[in-house]
């Protein structure tokens, strides 16, 4: 191979590499990827033998941000969940819900930060301890909510304000892993070039 020959695949060469991490770059920099929580893990979405405080534990142990996904595993007809207000969480009261949903498996974007309370509105379960609060943030700084009947000092709430819409669930691979195959693809290629 003749040295002009060589210099124009090594230029061949760093220009695949460069773009190839160009593109890595810029598509690790813009995917966040949301994190789906199963509710109460492999038990699911039950009315807990340990009452409400296996959910105070479970919820403590997760980070939920916008964008997550919370998924109430349960079957149709024996649970169902319903999203309410403080009070209506604390007092077990389903009368008015933000959101209400009775079929199983039940998944929900969280769209918005602050305090999220779920409940189970079938028979007795809520106030057996089927019910769920947890603190979503909006930034990397994260909490859940303390026990109920603790005190705590609060932010304001956000102002109504309209907030951009939850990404599609489809979104649940982050954009980084669906262009390993392109990065593997330019590597392949540069390799090729040797």
């Amino acid at each position: 191979m003749t040295t002009k020959n060589t210099q124009k695949a090594m230029a061949i060469e760093l220009k695949l590499l460069a773009v190839s991490f160009m593109l890595a770059a810029a598509l690790l920099q813009g995917s966040e990827a949301e994190t789906s929580h199963v509710v109460l893990g492999t038990s699911g979405w039950i009315v807990p033998p340990g009452g409400s405080p296996d959910y105070v534990t479970w919820a403590a142990a997760q980070t939920f941000a916008v964008g997550d996904i919370l998924i109430f595993n349960y079957a149709t007809g024996a649970h169902d969940v319903a999203e309410v207000s403080k009070t209506a969480y604390e007092g077990c009261t389903s009368t008015t819900t933000i959101t209400h949903t009775t079929t199983g498996p039940t998944n929900i974007t969280l769209s918005t930060g602050g305090e999220h309370y779920y409940i189970c509105t079938v028979g007795n379960h809520c106030t057996r301890g089927q019910k769920l609060a947890i603190n979503v943030t909006t930034s990397t700084t994260t909490s859940t909510p303390p026990p109920p009947g603790t005190t705590t000092t609060s932010p304001p709430p956000p102002s109504n304000t309209t907030a951009s819409p939850p990404p599609p669930s489809s979104a649940a691979t982050p954009l980084a892993t669906a262009a390993l195959p392109m990065i593997t693809l330019f590597s392949i290629v540069l390799a090729m070039l040797h």
